[in-house]
């Protein structure tokens, strides 16, 4: 697949700040550093916001939301999910993530949040996704869909990130 990079370019001081502020509000453990280097950048149909040069979100409709790339460099404490080892391959195929295969997952997340999800055993992130119910839900409840993958390992974005590091 060809991951060729259109119209990348850098955004002015008060556009990287609005960004930031809205990551942050979605992952306060986050700590930015000062002068980072925030471009923006389309490939495939996907705008990519990338940080000191590595692509690390990506725009799913209005929402800014982590490459794994991401979660791997500025790993955030909060917006968990935790899925038992036999979910692994489900997730890691692109795979919505079911209740029953949920062991944790962070309190604070209510429904439409922005989601991690890694698996008990190396707590490594596998998937992005949007909950479908809240975080407490998700561990009590052991029927139906919890989360709507939207990245994960081996998908497009995962490829153009692994290509371009």
């Amino acid at each position: 697949m060809n991951f060729k990079v259109k119209n990348r370019h850098r955004l002015k001081d008060k556009d990287s700040r609005q960004i930031l502020k809205e990551i942050k509000q979605n992952f306060e453990s986050i700590n930015f550093k000062q002068n980072l280097i925030i471009e923006i950048g389309e490939v495939n149909g996907i705008n990519f916001i990338f940080i000191n040069g590595d692509p690390c979100f990506f725009y799913h409709g209005k929402k800014i939301i982590f490459t794994l790339n991401g979660l791997d460099k500025f790993t955030p404490i909060n917006k968990f999910v935790i899925v038992d080892m036999g979910a692994v391959k489900f997730v890691t195929n692109g795979a919505d993530v079911m209740a029953p295969g949920i062991v944790d997952a962070d309190n604070e997340i209510v429904e439409n949040d922005q989601v991690w999800i890694c698996d008990k055993l190396n707590r490594k992130p596998l998937a992005v996704g949007i909950a479908l119910i809240s975080g407490e839900q998700m561990v009590k409840t052991n029927k139906g869909k919890a989360i709507n993958v939207i990245h994960h390992v081996g998908d497009s974005i995962w490829n153009f990130v692994a290509k371009s590091l």
